[in-house]
């Protein structure tokens, strides 16, 4: 046996897992963060078509034994509107499912198909057409349906949160407007714009304040919970700070919550089924939501 100071080491599953998580846009990390989710307490639906073309399509993940009247969590992923999969995004199913929600996770199309809003009008169509699918198949509407997103879909989450309109043009109704919603690391008050690519992204002219969710903050907003990580260098924590501080002076509620020394992936990283002692991201979601009375109606 070699001697404990020059014995190679083997890194350990858990180890391969953190340092994934630094890394997870990769499509190479999908094995190591999905591979070790467990696969029983739930049943996941692929690929339901929610309108036309590839990138409209939605996974689905219903827990066992959930009452028909289960909440619906919309999880919209980032990927500075450019890029992602739901194919990356198991664990975040499984997370939410684990907690009892059932749980879509869909794809929508990004630049350069399309440009703002077109991303945004995918998120509020897919979030219609699934609440109603759930109610076909579960025999029940849900009592609730809550949004949650990180990054660049934390921006589309809560532009569907605090601006109705998205969710009445896609044909929904009181109900189908989100009770709550929770954002990962969300750029929510970002111009003006200094990237290149964000300008195409928000453009073609230049970016207004209609791109930006603390542009529409008002009383009569669902609840808001913002996450997001103190070594976020990729979108500021002061996004979540300025944006409750908007939907709070104007009468609504939202309240941020600071995880000392994470980063902007690991923040959705630690949703992961081993990875949660990286921060409680879903200890925190699940408990301010569970705190939302269902079918917030605007007051506005």
């Amino acid at each position: 046996m070699m001697p404990e100071t020059t014995r190679r080491r083997r890194p350990s599953p858990l180890r391969l897992l953190v340092l994934a998580a630094g890394a997870i846009a990769l499509a190479g990390c999908n094995a190591l963060l999905n591979g070790t989710v467990p696969g029983d307490g739930y049943a996941v639906s692929r690929d339901l078509a929610y309108g036309d073309g590839p990138r409209r399509t939605l996974d689905l993940y219903v827990p066992d034994g959930a009452p028909a009247d289960a909440p619906l969590l919309v999880f919209i992923y980032g990927g500075s509107w450019d890029s992602g999969s739901k194919g990356i995004y198991p664990f975040v199913g499984q997370a939410f499912a684990s907690r009892g929600y059932v749980t879509a996770i869909p794809d929508y199309r990004v630049y350069p198909e399309v440009r703002f809003p077109g991303f945004i009008e995918d998120a509020a169509a897919a979030t219609v057409w699934v609440e109603r699918e759930v109610a076909k198949r579960r025999g029940a509407r849900p009592r609730a349906v809550f949004l949650a997103g990180h990054s660049a879909g934390a921006h589309i989450a809560l532009m569907l949160a605090l601006d109705p309109t998205w969710i009445i043009r896609a044909g929904g109704d009181a109900c189908v407007q989100p009770a709550a919603a929770v954002g990962l690391a969300g750029p929510y008050d970002f111009l003006p714009l200094t990237s290149e690519r964000l300008k195409q992204v928000f453009g073609p002219g230049p970016a207004g304040p209609e791109t930006q969710p603390i542009s529409f903050a008002g009383g009569g907003d669902p609840p808001l919970l913002l996450l997001h990580g103190t070594d976020d260098d990729t979108v500021l924590p002061r996004n979540a700070e300025r944006l409750a501080a908007a939907v709070n002076a104007a009468g609504g509620q939202a309240t941020v919550k600071l995880y000392d020394g994470v980063g902007h992936i690991r923040i959705v990283g630690a949703l992961q089924y081993r990875l949660r002692f990286l921060a409680p991201v879903l200890d925190d979601a699940d408990g301010f939501l569970k705190s939302v009375p269902a079918c917030h109606r605007r007051s506005d």
